[in-house]
Protein backbone atom coordinates (compact mmCIF):
# COMPACT_ATOMS: atom_id res chain seq x y z
CA UNK A 1 0.00 0.00 0.00
CA UNK A 2 1.26 3.48 -0.86
CA UNK A 3 2.56 5.43 2.10
CA UNK A 4 0.16 8.22 3.06
CA UNK A 5 1.43 11.76 2.89
CA UNK A 6 2.11 13.39 6.23
CA UNK A 7 2.20 16.96 4.92
CA UNK A 8 0.25 18.53 2.11
CA UNK A 9 1.87 21.50 0.47
CA UNK A 10 0.46 24.03 -1.93
CA UNK A 11 4.02 24.81 -3.13
CA UNK A 12 4.69 23.94 -6.75
CA UNK A 13 7.59 24.54 -9.05
CA UNK A 14 9.28 24.60 -12.41
CA UNK A 15 12.70 23.55 -13.62
CA UNK A 16 14.73 26.37 -15.14
CA UNK A 17 18.23 26.72 -16.57
CA UNK A 18 20.55 25.25 -13.93
CA UNK A 19 17.94 25.70 -11.24
CA UNK A 20 14.45 25.47 -9.85
CA UNK A 21 11.60 27.91 -9.34
CA UNK A 22 9.25 27.26 -6.42
CA UNK A 23 5.99 29.16 -5.91
CA UNK A 24 3.77 29.29 -2.85
CA UNK A 25 0.64 31.23 -1.90
CA UNK A 26 2.34 34.59 -1.44
CA UNK A 27 5.91 34.19 -2.68
CA UNK A 28 8.14 32.87 -5.42
CA UNK A 29 11.81 31.93 -5.43
CA UNK A 30 14.05 31.17 -8.40
CA UNK A 31 17.26 29.45 -7.29
CA UNK A 32 20.08 28.88 -9.78
CA UNK A 33 23.59 27.50 -9.41
CA UNK A 34 25.87 29.86 -11.32
CA UNK A 35 29.06 29.12 -13.24
CA UNK A 36 31.09 29.52 -10.03
CA UNK A 37 29.02 26.88 -8.25
CA UNK A 38 27.23 29.40 -6.01
CA UNK A 39 23.46 29.14 -5.48
CA UNK A 40 21.84 32.44 -6.47
CA UNK A 41 18.25 33.23 -5.53
CA UNK A 42 15.71 35.82 -6.58
CA UNK A 43 12.44 36.20 -4.73
CA UNK A 44 9.23 38.13 -5.20
CA UNK A 45 5.96 38.59 -3.38
CA UNK A 46 2.73 37.35 -4.98
CA UNK A 47 -0.78 38.64 -4.48
CA UNK A 48 -2.75 36.11 -2.39
CA UNK A 49 -5.58 34.32 -4.21
CA UNK A 50 -8.27 36.04 -2.15
CA UNK A 51 -6.94 39.43 -3.27
CA UNK A 52 -6.86 38.55 -6.96
CA UNK A 53 -9.59 39.16 -9.49
CA UNK A 54 -12.72 37.11 -8.86
CA UNK A 55 -12.18 35.29 -12.19
CA UNK A 56 -9.21 33.47 -10.61
CA UNK A 57 -11.71 31.67 -8.38
CA UNK A 58 -14.25 30.64 -11.02
CA UNK A 59 -13.82 27.03 -12.27
CA UNK A 60 -12.73 26.63 -15.91
CA UNK A 61 -12.06 30.38 -16.23
CA UNK A 62 -9.37 30.18 -13.55
CA UNK A 63 -7.79 27.35 -15.52
CA UNK A 64 -7.74 29.45 -18.68
CA UNK A 65 -6.21 32.38 -16.82
CA UNK A 66 -3.63 30.18 -15.11
CA UNK A 67 -2.75 28.59 -18.45
CA UNK A 68 -1.85 31.93 -20.01
CA UNK A 69 -0.19 33.16 -16.81
CA UNK A 70 1.95 30.03 -16.70
CA UNK A 71 3.10 30.65 -20.27
CA UNK A 72 4.08 34.21 -19.42
CA UNK A 73 5.61 33.39 -16.04
CA UNK A 74 7.34 30.30 -17.40
CA UNK A 75 9.10 32.38 -20.03
CA UNK A 76 9.93 35.04 -17.45
CA UNK A 77 11.56 32.68 -14.97
CA UNK A 78 13.49 30.94 -17.74
CA UNK A 79 14.86 34.28 -18.92
CA UNK A 80 15.69 35.31 -15.36
CA UNK A 81 17.55 32.07 -14.71
CA UNK A 82 19.48 32.56 -17.95
CA UNK A 83 20.45 36.08 -16.88
CA UNK A 84 22.55 34.64 -14.05
CA UNK A 85 24.95 33.39 -16.69
CA UNK A 86 24.84 36.65 -18.59
CA UNK A 87 26.36 36.78 -22.01
CA UNK A 88 29.64 36.22 -23.77
CA UNK A 89 31.80 39.06 -24.97
CA UNK A 90 29.77 40.93 -27.64
CA UNK A 91 30.93 40.50 -31.21
CA UNK A 92 31.74 43.44 -33.49
CA UNK A 93 28.39 42.88 -35.22
CA UNK A 94 26.52 43.04 -31.90
CA UNK A 95 28.37 46.23 -30.97
CA UNK A 96 27.45 47.74 -34.36
CA UNK A 97 23.76 46.89 -33.93
CA UNK A 98 23.72 48.19 -30.37
CA UNK A 99 25.73 51.38 -30.80
CA UNK A 100 24.86 52.45 -34.35
CA UNK A 101 21.36 51.08 -34.94
CA UNK A 102 20.22 50.93 -31.29
CA UNK A 103 19.08 47.32 -31.77
CA UNK A 104 19.15 44.85 -28.89
CA UNK A 105 20.23 41.65 -30.62
CA UNK A 106 19.25 39.46 -27.66
CA UNK A 107 15.78 40.99 -27.66
CA UNK A 108 15.44 40.24 -31.37
CA UNK A 109 16.66 36.67 -30.88
CA UNK A 110 14.23 36.13 -27.99
CA UNK A 111 11.27 37.43 -30.00
CA UNK A 112 12.18 35.37 -33.06
CA UNK A 113 12.68 32.29 -30.88
CA UNK A 114 9.21 32.67 -29.37
CA UNK A 115 7.63 33.05 -32.80
CA UNK A 116 9.53 30.06 -34.18
CA UNK A 117 8.65 28.03 -31.08
CA UNK A 118 4.96 28.83 -31.42
CA UNK A 119 5.07 27.99 -35.11
CA UNK A 120 6.84 24.70 -34.40
CA UNK A 121 4.25 23.79 -31.77
CA UNK A 122 1.39 24.42 -34.21
CA UNK A 123 3.20 22.42 -36.89
CA UNK A 124 3.99 19.42 -34.68
CA UNK A 125 0.91 19.20 -32.49
CA UNK A 126 -1.85 20.63 -34.68
CA UNK A 127 -0.99 20.53 -38.38
CA UNK A 128 0.94 17.23 -38.56
CA UNK A 129 -1.63 15.17 -36.60
CA UNK A 130 -4.45 16.65 -38.69
CA UNK A 131 -2.73 15.96 -42.02
CA UNK A 132 -1.81 12.43 -40.97
CA UNK A 133 -5.36 11.74 -39.76
CA UNK A 134 -6.74 13.07 -43.05
CA UNK A 135 -4.70 10.39 -44.83
CA UNK A 136 -6.04 7.71 -42.48
CA UNK A 137 -9.60 8.94 -43.10
CA UNK A 138 -9.03 8.75 -46.84
CA UNK A 139 -7.52 5.26 -46.67
CA UNK A 140 -9.97 3.73 -44.21
CA UNK A 141 -13.07 5.64 -45.33
CA UNK A 142 -14.25 7.26 -42.07
CA UNK A 143 -15.77 10.69 -41.59
CA UNK A 144 -13.62 13.67 -40.59
CA UNK A 145 -16.31 14.69 -38.12
CA UNK A 146 -16.45 11.30 -36.40
CA UNK A 147 -15.15 10.49 -32.94
CA UNK A 148 -12.78 7.96 -34.54
CA UNK A 149 -11.12 10.78 -36.49
CA UNK A 150 -10.56 12.86 -33.36
CA UNK A 151 -9.41 9.83 -31.37
CA UNK A 152 -6.77 8.94 -33.97
CA UNK A 153 -5.70 12.58 -34.23
CA UNK A 154 -5.40 12.78 -30.44
CA UNK A 155 -3.38 9.57 -30.22
CA UNK A 156 -1.07 10.83 -32.97
CA UNK A 157 -0.64 14.09 -31.07
CA UNK A 158 0.31 12.18 -27.92
CA UNK A 159 2.70 9.97 -29.92
CA UNK A 160 4.40 12.99 -31.49
CA UNK A 161 4.66 14.59 -28.05
CA UNK A 162 6.33 11.50 -26.58
CA UNK A 163 8.76 11.21 -29.51
CA UNK A 164 9.53 14.93 -29.20
CA UNK A 165 10.29 14.58 -25.47
CA UNK A 166 12.53 11.56 -26.08
CA UNK A 167 14.50 13.36 -28.80
CA UNK A 168 15.06 16.62 -26.92
CA UNK A 169 16.05 14.70 -23.78
CA UNK A 170 19.15 13.62 -25.70
CA UNK A 171 20.33 17.24 -25.74
CA UNK A 172 22.72 17.78 -22.82
CA UNK A 173 21.24 21.07 -21.62
CA UNK A 174 17.65 19.78 -21.86
CA UNK A 175 18.63 16.65 -19.97
CA UNK A 176 19.96 18.85 -17.16
CA UNK A 177 16.66 20.75 -17.09
CA UNK A 178 14.87 17.40 -16.75
CA UNK A 179 17.23 16.50 -13.89
CA UNK A 180 16.34 19.75 -12.12
CA UNK A 181 12.69 18.88 -12.82
CA UNK A 182 13.32 15.63 -10.95
CA UNK A 183 14.95 17.55 -8.09
CA UNK A 184 11.89 19.80 -7.85
CA UNK A 185 9.49 16.84 -7.63
CA UNK A 186 11.64 14.89 -5.20
CA UNK A 187 11.96 17.88 -2.87
CA UNK A 188 8.20 18.43 -2.75
CA UNK A 189 7.60 14.69 -2.26
CA UNK A 190 10.15 14.61 0.57
CA UNK A 191 8.37 17.42 2.39
CA UNK A 192 4.95 15.84 1.85
CA UNK A 193 6.25 12.56 3.24
CA UNK A 194 7.18 14.34 6.46
CA UNK A 195 10.94 13.93 6.03
CA UNK A 196 13.62 16.49 6.80
CA UNK A 197 14.75 18.24 3.64
CA UNK A 198 18.27 16.86 3.24
CA UNK A 199 19.99 15.70 0.08
CA UNK A 200 19.97 12.08 1.25
CA UNK A 201 16.28 12.12 2.16
CA UNK A 202 15.28 13.82 -1.08
CA UNK A 203 17.19 11.25 -3.14
CA UNK A 204 14.99 8.50 -1.68
CA UNK A 205 11.73 10.15 -2.75
CA UNK A 206 9.69 9.80 -5.94
CA UNK A 207 10.38 12.04 -8.88
CA UNK A 208 6.75 11.90 -10.11
CA UNK A 209 4.07 14.13 -8.64
CA UNK A 210 0.34 14.59 -9.10
CA UNK A 211 0.54 18.34 -9.76
CA UNK A 212 3.12 18.24 -12.55
CA UNK A 213 2.89 20.27 -15.73
CA UNK A 214 3.65 17.16 -17.76
CA UNK A 215 0.50 15.52 -16.40
CA UNK A 216 -1.38 18.71 -17.24
CA UNK A 217 -0.16 18.51 -20.85
CA UNK A 218 -1.40 14.93 -21.10
CA UNK A 219 -4.79 16.01 -19.77
CA UNK A 220 -4.82 18.79 -22.39
CA UNK A 221 -4.27 16.24 -25.16
CA UNK A 222 -6.82 13.86 -23.65
CA UNK A 223 -9.50 16.51 -23.13
CA UNK A 224 -8.85 17.93 -26.60
CA UNK A 225 -10.03 14.64 -28.13
CA UNK A 226 -13.42 15.06 -26.49
CA UNK A 227 -13.73 18.82 -27.00
CA UNK A 228 -12.59 18.74 -30.63
CA UNK A 229 -14.95 15.84 -31.37
CA UNK A 230 -17.88 17.80 -30.04
CA UNK A 231 -16.80 20.97 -31.85
CA UNK A 232 -16.29 19.17 -35.17
CA UNK A 233 -19.75 17.64 -34.97
CA UNK A 234 -21.22 21.12 -34.53
CA UNK A 235 -19.14 23.33 -36.83
CA UNK A 236 -18.10 20.79 -39.52
CA UNK A 237 -15.17 22.84 -40.84
CA UNK A 238 -12.20 21.60 -42.88
CA UNK A 239 -8.57 22.48 -43.59
CA UNK A 240 -7.23 25.76 -42.29
CA UNK A 241 -10.51 26.66 -40.58
CA UNK A 242 -10.29 23.43 -38.61
CA UNK A 243 -6.82 24.45 -37.38
CA UNK A 244 -8.10 27.88 -36.34
CA UNK A 245 -11.00 26.24 -34.51
CA UNK A 246 -8.60 24.06 -32.52
CA UNK A 247 -6.45 27.04 -31.61
CA UNK A 248 -9.55 28.97 -30.55
CA UNK A 249 -10.71 26.08 -28.37
CA UNK A 250 -7.32 25.57 -26.73
CA UNK A 251 -8.06 27.93 -23.78
CA UNK A 252 -11.26 25.99 -23.03
CA UNK A 253 -9.34 22.72 -23.21
CA UNK A 254 -6.73 24.16 -20.84
CA UNK A 255 -9.41 25.31 -18.41
CA UNK A 256 -11.06 21.89 -18.25
CA UNK A 257 -7.67 20.16 -17.97
CA UNK A 258 -6.72 22.44 -15.08
CA UNK A 259 -9.84 21.45 -13.14
CA UNK A 260 -9.17 17.77 -13.88
CA UNK A 261 -5.60 18.12 -12.61
CA UNK A 262 -6.74 19.82 -9.38
CA UNK A 263 -9.43 17.21 -8.80
CA UNK A 264 -7.26 14.14 -9.37
CA UNK A 265 -4.30 15.59 -7.44
CA UNK A 266 -6.42 15.61 -4.29
CA UNK A 267 -7.25 11.91 -4.34
CA UNK A 268 -5.27 8.70 -3.96
CA UNK A 269 -8.31 6.54 -4.76
CA UNK A 270 -7.25 3.59 -6.97
CA UNK A 271 -10.39 4.08 -9.07
CA UNK A 272 -8.90 7.25 -10.55
CA UNK A 273 -5.47 5.72 -11.15
CA UNK A 274 -6.38 4.88 -14.75
CA UNK A 275 -6.76 8.62 -15.44
CA UNK A 276 -3.63 9.58 -13.54
CA UNK A 277 -1.33 6.80 -14.74
CA UNK A 278 -0.54 8.11 -18.28
CA UNK A 279 0.49 11.51 -16.93
CA UNK A 280 2.62 9.94 -14.21
CA UNK A 281 4.28 7.68 -16.79
CA UNK A 282 5.05 10.67 -19.01
CA UNK A 283 6.82 12.27 -16.04
CA UNK A 284 9.33 9.44 -16.27
CA UNK A 285 10.41 11.07 -19.53
CA UNK A 286 10.40 14.71 -18.41
CA UNK A 287 12.17 14.05 -15.10
CA UNK A 288 15.59 12.49 -14.59
CA UNK A 289 17.45 11.50 -11.46
CA UNK A 290 19.19 14.65 -10.14
CA UNK A 291 22.60 14.86 -8.52
CA UNK A 292 23.21 16.18 -5.01
CA UNK A 293 24.03 19.72 -6.13
CA UNK A 294 20.76 19.98 -8.06
CA UNK A 295 18.84 18.79 -5.02
CA UNK A 296 20.57 21.46 -2.90
CA UNK A 297 19.26 24.12 -5.30
CA UNK A 298 15.71 22.73 -5.13
CA UNK A 299 15.81 22.55 -1.32
CA UNK A 300 17.07 26.14 -1.15
CA UNK A 301 14.21 27.35 -3.35
CA UNK A 302 11.57 25.35 -1.46
CA UNK A 303 12.75 26.44 1.99
CA UNK A 304 12.87 30.08 0.89
CA UNK A 305 9.24 29.99 -0.27
CA UNK A 306 8.19 28.15 2.88
CA UNK A 307 9.88 30.82 5.01
CA UNK A 308 8.46 33.76 3.03
CA UNK A 309 4.91 32.38 3.06
CA UNK A 310 5.09 32.00 6.84
CA UNK A 311 6.79 35.34 7.50
CA UNK A 312 5.64 38.35 5.51
CA UNK A 313 8.49 40.46 6.91
CA UNK A 314 11.14 38.52 4.97
CA UNK A 315 12.45 40.92 2.30
CA UNK A 316 12.62 40.07 -1.38
CA UNK A 317 15.90 40.01 -3.27
CA UNK A 318 17.10 40.15 -6.85
CA UNK A 319 19.60 38.02 -8.69
CA UNK A 320 23.16 39.19 -8.83
CA UNK A 321 23.66 38.73 -12.56
CA UNK A 322 26.55 38.93 -14.97
CA UNK A 323 27.19 42.48 -16.09
CA UNK A 324 29.51 44.43 -18.36
CA UNK A 325 32.21 46.44 -16.60
CA UNK A 326 31.14 49.70 -18.22
CA UNK A 327 27.48 49.18 -17.27
CA UNK A 328 28.33 48.43 -13.65
CA UNK A 329 30.65 51.45 -13.52
CA UNK A 330 28.02 53.77 -14.97
CA UNK A 331 25.38 52.49 -12.55
CA UNK A 332 27.55 52.74 -9.43
CA UNK A 333 29.35 55.98 -10.31
CA UNK A 334 26.07 57.87 -10.01
CA UNK A 335 25.62 56.46 -6.51
CA UNK A 336 29.16 57.48 -5.55
CA UNK A 337 28.59 61.01 -6.83
CA UNK A 338 25.30 61.40 -4.96
CA UNK A 339 26.96 60.05 -1.79
CA UNK A 340 29.87 62.48 -2.03
CA UNK A 341 32.46 59.71 -2.36
CA UNK A 342 35.28 60.06 -4.88
CA UNK A 343 34.47 58.05 -8.04
CA UNK A 344 38.16 57.18 -8.25
CA UNK A 345 37.57 54.84 -5.32
CA UNK A 346 34.99 52.97 -7.43
CA UNK A 347 37.54 52.70 -10.22
CA UNK A 348 40.06 51.16 -7.82
CA UNK A 349 37.47 48.67 -6.57
CA UNK A 350 36.42 47.57 -10.06
CA UNK A 351 40.01 47.45 -11.28
CA UNK A 352 40.99 45.27 -8.33
CA UNK A 353 38.13 42.76 -8.69
CA UNK A 354 37.75 42.75 -12.49
CA UNK A 355 41.45 42.98 -13.37
CA UNK A 356 40.72 45.85 -15.76
CA UNK A 357 42.89 48.96 -16.05
CA UNK A 358 41.32 52.03 -14.47
CA UNK A 359 41.68 53.94 -17.72
CA UNK A 360 39.64 51.30 -19.59
CA UNK A 361 36.78 50.80 -17.12
CA UNK A 362 34.32 53.32 -18.58
CA UNK A 363 34.48 51.71 -22.04
CA UNK A 364 35.12 48.07 -21.13
CA UNK A 365 32.76 45.43 -22.58
CA UNK A 366 34.32 42.74 -20.38
CA UNK A 367 31.51 40.69 -18.85
CA UNK A 368 31.81 40.13 -15.12
CA UNK A 369 30.61 36.85 -13.64
CA UNK A 370 27.97 37.09 -10.87
CA UNK A 371 30.60 36.28 -8.25
CA UNK A 372 32.74 39.19 -9.46
CA UNK A 373 29.74 41.53 -9.46
CA UNK A 374 28.84 40.37 -5.96
CA UNK A 375 32.34 41.08 -4.65
CA UNK A 376 32.39 44.51 -6.27
CA UNK A 377 28.97 45.42 -4.84
CA UNK A 378 30.09 44.22 -1.40
CA UNK A 379 33.16 46.47 -1.60
CA UNK A 380 31.04 49.35 -2.89
CA UNK A 381 28.65 49.02 0.06
CA UNK A 382 31.55 49.04 2.51
CA UNK A 383 33.16 52.06 0.87
CA UNK A 384 29.90 54.02 0.82
CA UNK A 385 29.45 53.25 4.52
CA UNK A 386 32.68 55.14 5.21
CA UNK A 387 35.14 52.28 5.39
CA UNK A 388 38.51 53.46 4.02
CA UNK A 389 39.34 52.27 0.52
CA UNK A 390 42.51 50.54 1.70
CA UNK A 391 40.55 48.44 4.20
CA UNK A 392 37.95 47.67 1.53
CA UNK A 393 40.62 46.45 -0.89
CA UNK A 394 42.69 44.90 1.89
CA UNK A 395 45.88 46.47 0.56
CA UNK A 396 47.77 49.75 0.55
CA UNK A 397 50.63 50.96 -1.62
CA UNK A 398 53.61 52.26 0.34
CA UNK A 399 56.88 53.32 -1.22
CA UNK A 400 56.27 51.16 -4.29
CA UNK A 401 55.37 48.01 -2.34
CA UNK A 402 51.98 46.46 -1.61
CA UNK A 403 51.04 45.86 2.02
CA UNK A 404 48.06 43.98 3.41
CA UNK A 405 46.04 46.19 5.74
CA UNK A 406 42.91 45.75 7.82
CA UNK A 407 41.39 47.10 11.03
CA UNK A 408 44.30 45.69 13.05
CA UNK A 409 46.71 48.33 11.76
CA UNK A 410 46.89 51.97 10.78
CA UNK A 411 46.73 52.67 7.05
CA UNK A 412 50.20 53.72 5.79
CA UNK A 413 50.07 57.29 4.48
CA UNK A 414 52.12 59.44 2.14
CA UNK A 415 53.42 61.57 5.06
CA UNK A 416 55.01 58.42 6.48
CA UNK A 417 56.65 57.79 3.11
CA UNK A 418 58.32 61.18 3.51
CA UNK A 419 59.54 60.11 6.97
CA UNK A 420 61.06 56.94 5.51
CA UNK A 421 62.58 58.81 2.58
CA UNK A 422 64.33 61.21 4.96
CA UNK A 423 65.64 58.35 7.12
CA UNK A 424 66.89 56.33 4.14
CA UNK A 425 69.17 59.18 3.13
CA UNK A 426 71.10 58.71 6.39
CA UNK A 427 70.76 54.96 7.08
CA UNK A 428 73.79 52.86 6.08
CA UNK A 429 73.80 49.16 5.21
CA UNK A 430 75.81 48.26 8.33
CA UNK A 431 73.36 50.06 10.63
CA UNK A 432 70.89 48.42 12.99
CA UNK A 433 67.41 50.00 12.88
CA UNK A 434 64.41 49.75 15.24
CA UNK A 435 60.89 50.52 14.01
CA UNK A 436 58.81 51.33 17.09
CA UNK A 437 54.99 50.91 16.81
CA UNK A 438 55.45 49.09 13.51
CA UNK A 439 51.75 48.36 12.82
CA UNK A 440 51.57 46.96 9.28
CA UNK A 441 55.37 46.78 9.12
CA UNK A 442 55.45 49.20 6.18
CA UNK A 443 58.32 51.28 7.61
CA UNK A 444 60.42 48.28 8.66
CA UNK A 445 59.96 46.42 5.37
CA UNK A 446 60.72 49.49 3.27
CA UNK A 447 63.88 50.33 5.24
CA UNK A 448 65.07 46.73 4.93
CA UNK A 449 64.43 46.50 1.19
CA UNK A 450 65.91 49.88 0.36
CA UNK A 451 68.96 49.90 2.66
CA UNK A 452 69.73 46.24 3.27
CA UNK A 453 70.51 46.95 6.93
CA UNK A 454 69.42 44.86 9.93
CA UNK A 455 65.91 45.84 11.00
CA UNK A 456 63.95 45.16 14.19
CA UNK A 457 60.25 45.99 14.49
CA UNK A 458 58.12 46.10 17.63
CA UNK A 459 54.47 46.57 18.50
CA UNK A 460 52.37 46.07 21.62
CA UNK A 461 49.55 44.42 19.63
CA UNK A 462 50.21 40.78 18.71
CA UNK A 463 47.47 40.92 16.06
CA UNK A 464 49.23 43.80 14.34
CA UNK A 465 52.51 41.86 14.46
CA UNK A 466 50.81 38.89 12.74
CA UNK A 467 49.91 41.13 9.82
CA UNK A 468 53.35 42.78 9.81
CA UNK A 469 54.98 39.35 9.57
CA UNK A 470 52.76 38.50 6.59
CA UNK A 471 53.81 41.71 4.88
CA UNK A 472 57.48 41.03 5.54
CA UNK A 473 57.09 37.55 4.05
CA UNK A 474 55.15 38.71 0.98
CA UNK A 475 57.70 41.45 0.33
CA UNK A 476 60.67 39.13 0.94
CA UNK A 477 62.08 41.23 3.78
CA UNK A 478 63.82 39.61 6.75
CA UNK A 479 62.68 41.48 9.86
CA UNK A 480 63.20 40.70 13.56
CA UNK A 481 59.77 41.18 15.14
CA UNK A 482 59.33 41.80 18.88
CA UNK A 483 56.09 42.04 20.84
CA UNK A 484 56.83 44.92 23.17
CA UNK A 485 55.10 47.82 24.88
CA UNK A 486 57.47 50.47 23.55
CA UNK A 487 60.95 49.62 24.99
CA UNK A 488 59.77 47.02 27.52
CA UNK A 489 61.14 43.95 25.69
CA UNK A 490 63.88 45.69 23.67
CA UNK A 491 67.43 44.55 24.50
CA UNK A 492 69.54 45.60 21.48
CA UNK A 493 71.26 48.87 20.70
CA UNK A 494 70.49 50.68 17.45
CA UNK A 495 71.96 53.24 15.15
CA UNK A 496 68.52 54.48 14.16
CA UNK A 497 65.11 54.42 15.83
CA UNK A 498 62.22 55.32 13.53
CA UNK A 499 58.59 55.61 14.55
CA UNK A 500 55.16 56.88 13.60
CA UNK A 501 53.64 56.72 17.10
CA UNK A 502 50.05 57.65 18.07
CA UNK A 503 49.95 61.46 18.27
CA UNK A 504 46.30 62.55 18.16
CA UNK A 505 44.78 64.10 21.28
CA UNK A 506 42.21 61.81 22.91
CA UNK A 507 39.47 64.43 22.75
CA UNK A 508 40.14 65.13 19.06
CA UNK A 509 39.66 61.54 17.84
CA UNK A 510 35.85 61.70 17.96
CA UNK A 511 35.77 64.79 15.75
CA UNK A 512 37.89 63.27 12.97
CA UNK A 513 36.45 61.99 9.66
CA UNK A 514 34.23 58.90 10.02
CA UNK A 515 36.82 56.91 8.05
CA UNK A 516 39.27 57.33 10.95
CA UNK A 517 36.82 55.48 13.20
CA UNK A 518 37.66 52.26 11.33
CA UNK A 519 41.35 52.51 12.26
CA UNK A 520 42.63 50.99 15.52
CA UNK A 521 42.12 53.37 18.43
CA UNK A 522 45.38 52.24 19.99
CA UNK A 523 47.27 53.48 16.92
CA UNK A 524 45.66 56.94 17.11
CA UNK A 525 45.40 57.91 20.77
CA UNK A 526 48.41 59.91 21.90
CA UNK A 527 46.92 60.80 25.27
CA UNK A 528 45.41 64.00 26.58
CA UNK A 529 47.84 66.25 24.70
CA UNK A 530 48.87 63.75 22.00
CA UNK A 531 52.45 63.64 23.25
CA UNK A 532 52.54 60.60 25.56
CA UNK A 533 54.54 58.37 23.26
CA UNK A 534 57.09 61.06 22.42
CA UNK A 535 57.79 61.42 26.14
CA UNK A 536 58.29 57.65 26.46
CA UNK A 537 60.68 57.68 23.52
CA UNK A 538 62.58 60.67 24.89
CA UNK A 539 62.90 59.09 28.34
CA UNK A 540 64.16 55.72 27.08
CA UNK A 541 65.74 56.04 23.64
CA UNK A 542 69.21 57.07 24.85
CA UNK A 543 69.59 53.67 26.52
CA UNK A 544 69.08 51.93 23.19
CA UNK A 545 70.92 54.28 20.83
CA UNK A 546 74.53 54.08 19.71
CA UNK A 547 76.67 57.10 20.48
CA UNK A 548 75.96 58.63 17.08
CA UNK A 549 72.40 57.30 17.00
CA UNK A 550 69.43 59.17 15.52
CA UNK A 551 65.66 59.16 15.97
CA UNK A 552 63.23 59.82 13.09
CA UNK A 553 59.67 60.63 14.17
CA UNK A 554 56.43 61.52 12.41
CA UNK A 555 54.69 64.30 14.33
CA UNK A 556 51.44 66.28 14.26
CA UNK A 557 51.40 69.50 12.22
CA UNK A 558 51.12 71.64 15.40
CA UNK A 559 53.48 69.71 17.70
CA UNK A 560 56.89 71.00 16.61
CA UNK A 561 57.55 73.24 19.60
CA UNK A 562 56.39 70.59 22.05
CA UNK A 563 58.68 68.03 20.41
CA UNK A 564 61.64 70.37 20.73
CA UNK A 565 60.87 70.80 24.41
CA UNK A 566 60.41 67.07 25.03
CA UNK A 567 63.73 66.21 23.35
CA UNK A 568 65.63 69.20 24.73
CA UNK A 569 68.10 66.90 26.51
CA UNK A 570 69.27 65.55 23.15
CA UNK A 571 72.05 67.17 21.20
CA UNK A 572 69.96 68.28 18.23
CA UNK A 573 66.29 68.39 17.15
CA UNK A 574 65.42 69.28 13.55
CA UNK A 575 61.84 69.80 12.33
CA UNK A 576 61.14 69.12 8.64
CA UNK A 577 58.01 70.13 6.75
CA UNK A 578 56.06 67.75 4.51
CA UNK A 579 55.10 68.41 0.89
CA UNK A 580 52.00 70.27 2.08
CA UNK A 581 54.13 72.71 4.06
CA UNK A 582 53.18 71.33 7.49
CA UNK A 583 55.64 70.38 10.23
CA UNK A 584 55.74 66.59 9.93
CA UNK A 585 59.14 65.04 10.69
CA UNK A 586 61.41 65.36 13.69
CA UNK A 587 65.04 64.25 13.37
CA UNK A 588 66.68 63.87 16.79
CA UNK A 589 70.39 63.27 17.36
CA UNK A 590 71.47 61.56 20.58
Amino acid sequence: MKKKKKNYTYIGGQAVMEGVMMRGKTSECISVRDSDGIIRSETKRLKPLKERNVFFRIPIIRGILNFFMSLIDGTRVLMRSASVYGEDEPSKFEKFLSEKLKINLMGVITTVSMIVGLGLAILLFVLCPQLATNLFAKWFKFSKTSFVYNLIEGLLRITIFVIYIVIISLIKDIKRVFMYHGAEHKTISCYENGLELTVENVKKCSRVHNRCGTTFLFYVMFVSILVFSLANSVFKVEGFLRILLKIALLPLVAGISYELLKLLAKTENPVFLILKAPGLLLQRLTTKEPDGEMIEVAINSFNTVLLMDNDQSVPTKDFITAKKVKDLYKEQSEIFKSSGVDVCDLEWIISDKANVKRSEIAQSDTVLRPMQVEKILKDVTERLSGKPLQYVLGTADFYGCIFNVDERVLIPRCETEELVEKALKLIKKEDKVLDLCTGSGAIAVTVKKKSGCQVFASDVDERALELAKQNAYSNQAEINFICSDMFENITEQFNVIISNPPYIKTEDIKSLDKEIAYEPYIALDGGQDGLNFYRIISDNAKNFLADDGMIFLEIGYNQAEDIKEIFSSYSKVEIIKDLSGNDRIAVVNK
